[in-house]
């Protein structure tokens, strides 16, 4: 070691260093859900009931420039009177790290059942919500999104 320069050898020590963050990284990066951890979000929240399309309505871009600030609409056709109502709304992304994005409480005194908000996706990906009815009956609606910059990964 005594005829090795220090500024090679300083060379080496960084040059180990940055390969040990990069595989540091690699290890470390978040995980992305599969559309089998979506129908598991989806059975433990409503179980084995079906789960109809309809009545249901996303207003979501098809392009998101930024999947950090994804704006979303959802709208359910309810007269919601005490008889007749939306009981909640739930978002599902499904290759976020966690597939269940929001859950929203609603009663007939709402009015309207709409919710507004906007959410983080992890990639381009399908987003869909489920309302749940006065009656136990559950209705859906999907749509695809295309993402540009991903808003889930650091």
């Amino acid at each position: 070691m005594a005829d090795r320069h220090p500024s090679a050898f300083s060379r080496r020590r960084t040059t180990l260093r940055a390969i040990a963050a990069g595989v540091g990284f690699l290890l470390v990066r978040p995980s992305v859900a599969t559309p089998d951890d979506l129908a598991i979000a989806l059975r433990e929240a409503f179980g084995d009931r079906p789960i109809t399309p309809g009545k249901l309505k996303l207003e979501v871009p098809r392009l998101a420039e930024n999947g950090s600030v994804v704006p979303v609409a959802i709208t359910v056709e309810s007269p919601m009177t005490a008889q007749d109502h939306v009981k909640s709304i739930h978002l599902f992304a499904e290759n976020n790290p966690l597939p269940r994005v929001l859950s929203v409480e609603l009663g007939p005194y709402n009015g309207r059942a709409r919710v507004a908000t906007r959410i983080r996706i992890a990639a381009s990906q399908q987003i869909r919500g489920v309302a749940v009815m006065s009656d136990g009956s559950l209705w859906s609606a999907a749509v695809d999104v295309e993402v540009t910059v991903g808003g889930c990964a650091p």
